[in-house]
């Protein structure tokens, strides 16, 4: 029963913040919703008390034991509604409930985040290698890649968009990279660099540091 309380009670909840944005009173949004849960209460009342026979054992103890539980429950039932009905107009606002569970929401997911920061801090980012992809998502996710350079290229093998790993103001194009003075150490020099591929902001798919 409670996976279906819990669904009920959001959706009266959703069902308060959609009156609120059409612009329905608080007043008449809590008559609507209390109607709708009295309805819903009468409804099962109805189907309590419409079988007339116990489906069971035969015999007049049986019946009599079976209708008396009938009676009390169906009692029950009509108890809950009244109840329902009658709180309609009367209860806590739902727009001031909602704002309740709103606040319990946000403040559930405000802690949420700062694990997950603290999480990605102390554990994602020591794991990270200097001047790679991976580390730049990191740090991208934290809000914290402003000091990154914004130079990126296209990889014309997939046609993926790669940009710079490395920090803002390092580029200097007269700088060149380990290939370029004949050695095969990939060291980039003072080119732009994303994994295994180095660049410069002269080629055509390059999007040089200095653009905005």
């Amino acid at each position: 029963m409670t996976q279906y309380q819990t669904a009920g009670e959001n959706a009266r909840l959703k069902l308060f913040a959609l009156l609120e944005a059409q612009g329905v009173p608080t007043s008449e949004a809590d008559d609507l919703v209390a109607a709708l849960e009295a309805r819903a209460v009468a409804g099962a009342q109805c189907e309590v008390v419409e079988p007339d026979m116990y489906p069971g054992a035969s015999g007049e103890e049986f019946r009599e034991g079976w209708h008396a539980g009938v009676t009390a429950v169906s009692e029950a039932l009509v108890g809950i509604a009244d109840r329902d009905w009658a709180r309609r107009g009367g209860r806590s606002a739902g727009a001031a409930e909602l704002a309740v569970h709103i606040a319990n929401v946000r403040q559930r997911e405000r802690a949420d985040l700062v694990r997950l920061e603290r999480f990605v801090r102390e554990t994602v980012l020591p794991r990270t290698h200097p001047n790679t992809t991976q580390r730049r998502r990191v740090l991208e996710a934290l809000g914290e890649a402003g000091g990154l350079c914004t130079a990126r290229t296209v990889e014309m093998s997939s046609g993926d968009v790669i940009l710079c790993t490395r920090e803002a103001g390092h580029y200097d194009p007269d700088d060149l990279p380990g290939w370029k003075r004949g050695k095969s150490d990939g060291t980039p020099g003072g080119w732009h660099r994303a994994g295994g591929s180095i660049w410069s902001d002269a080629g055509g798919t390059c999007t040089p540091h200095t653009a905005v």
